[in-house]
C-alpha cells in the first residue's frame, strides 16, 4: 500500500505528531487544510496538545489548531444539550433510546469524542416505536428535512432510519434508526442482539451499545454500509475504540463471538485490517487470524486494498489523482450495492441521475 508524499502527511501527523516540529510552513498549509477537509483538526490539536508541543509551533498554525479546539468543544456541548432535549420529549414516553456515533461517545466519554465534530445526532430506538418516537419529535419542533416523494418512501421502506428531523429553532438535525443496517442490506444484524447487550449510561437514561457491538458497528458504518471516500475520521475513531477496549477482560474474545453473531464477520475483518494497516492499531495475532478467515477471495481483497486507500485517503482536490476519483467512484457503486438487490439499485441509481441532470439543466439555463 503506497502514498504520494502528500497524501501520506496526514496520515503520518496523526500517528507521530511530532513530526510537526520539522514541517515546513508549505507542508503545514497543506496538512491543515487535509486535517480540516478530514474533519480531524482538532485531533490533531489534541494530539499535540497532550505532548506538550503545542507552544513550540508557529502563532498562525497554534491559531488554527486552537480555533478547531475551540468549535470542537463547542459541538460537543451542543450535542449534550440535544440528546437531552430528545430525552425529554421521549422518557415520559417510556421509548428507549441507544445513542449511536458521536452521541454514544460523547456521553459515555469515550477517546474517539475527543476533537470530534458532530453533524448530528443519532439515535436507534425499537422499530415498533418507530412511528410514535416521529409523531413525538413532529410535535416538539422537529421537522422533516425537505424530501421529494421518492426520498420518503426510500428511506420508509428500505433503510434503517427515518428521513433526517431538524429542529425548526436551533437547526440541529437528529437521525432515528431502528437498526443499523438497511432493510435490503446483505446483511441484516437482529436489532435485538444490541439491545439486549446495550448498557446504561452512569445517571442517564439513554443506553449505547456494548463494547464490541460498538466496534462493531463503527466498522459496519465504514465498509457496508457507508461509501468510505474521505472518511478517515471513521477509521480514526475504530482505531480509539479498538486501543480503549482493547485492555478490558474478555474483550477480543467476546468482539470474535459477537461478530458472528451478528453476521458481521466481513466488515469486521475490513476494519481491522486497515485500523491495523494504517495506524498500526495493536490486535492480537490470534483475533486477526480469525477474522481472516472471513476475508473476501485473493484478486477481491487486493483490489480493495487499492480503492480503500485511494480514496480513503483523498483529501484535497489538488492532491486527488484520477486513480482516487475512480476508486471513489467504485466504492460508491459497492456501497449502494452492498445496501440494495440489483433491480432495486438500478431504479435509484437512475432516479439519482435523472434528478442530477435536471439539476444541471436548470443550472444552465438560469446562467
Amino acid at each position: 500500500m503506497r502514498m504520494n508524499a502528500s497524501r501520506s502527511l496526514l496520515l503520518k501527523a496523526l500517528r507521530h505528531p511530532d513530526i510537526g516540529l520539522s514541517a515546513s510552513p508549505v507542508e503545514w498549509d497543506l496538512l491543515l487544510r487535509q486535517a480540516r477537509y478530514a474533519g480531524v483538526l482538532a485531533r490533531l490539536c489534541l494530539h499535540l496538545q497532550e505532548r506538550d508541543l503545542l507552544d513550540k509551533l508557529s502563532p498562525k498554525v497554534y491559531e488554527w489548531l486552537k480555533a478547531a479546539r475551540v468549535v470542537a468543544e463547542a459541538q460537543e456541548r451542543t450535542l449534550r444539550w440535544e440528546v437531552s432535549r430528545l430525552q425529554c420529549v421521549l422518557e415520559p414516553l417510556g421509548i428507549p433510546i441507544i445513542l449511536l456515533k458521536g452521541a454514544a461517545y460523547a456521553l459515555a466519554s469515550l477517546p474517539p469524542a475527543r476533537g470530534r465534530l458532530a453533524a448530528d445526532v443519532d439515535i436507534m430506538v425499537p422499530k415498533a416505536r418507530i412511528a410514535e418516537t416521529e409523531a413525538a419529535l413532529l410535535s416538539h419542533g422537529w421537522e422533516h428535512i425537505t424530501l421529494n416523494a421518492y426520498d420518503q418512501r426510500y428511506y420508509r421502506t428500505w433503510m434503517h432510519e427515518l428521513p433526517p428531523l431538524r429542529h425548526r429553532e436551533r437547526q440541529t438535525v437528529v437521525d432515528v434508526h431502528h437498526t443499523i443496517l438497511p432493510q435490503t442490506s446483505r446483511l441484516r444484524p437482529d436489532p435485538q442482539y444490541l439491545w439486549d447487550a446495550a448498557q446504561q449510561l452512569p445517571d442517564s437514561p439513554p443506553r449505547v451499545l456494548a463494547p464490541a457491538d460498538m466496534v462493531l458497528h463503527c466498522a459496519t458504518h465504514l465498509f457496508q454500509a457507508g461509501e468510505i471516500a474521505g472518511d478517515l475520521r471513521a477509521l480514526t475513531a475504530l482505531d480509539d475504540l479498538l486501543q480503549h477496549f482493547g485492555t478490558q477482560p474478555n474483550f477480543w474474545e467476546n468482539l470474535v463471538h459477537r461478530a458472528s453473531l451478528l453476521h458481521l464477520e466481513r466488515p469486521w475483518f475490513y476494519g481491522l485490517r486497515y485500523a491495523v494497516r494504517l495506524f498500526n492499531t495493536p490486535v492480537p495475532a490470534n483475533v486477526m487470524s480469525v477474522a481472516h478467515a472471513s476475508a473476501p477471495p485473493p484478486l477481491v481483497l487486493r483490489l480493495m486494498d487499492t480503492l480503500v486507500l485511494q480514496a480513503l485517503v483523498s483529501f484535497l482536490p489538488e492532491t486527488t489523482s484520477w486513480r482516487s476519483s475512480l476508486a471513489c467512484w467504485l466504492l460508491y457503486v459497492r456501497s449502494h450495492a452492498l445496501r440494495m438487490p440489483p433491480w432495486l439499485l438500478a431504479g435509484h441509481l437512475f432516479c439519482k441521475s435523472l434528478r442530477l441532470w435536471t439539476m444541471l439543466l436548470q443550472r444552465k439555463h438560469a446562467s
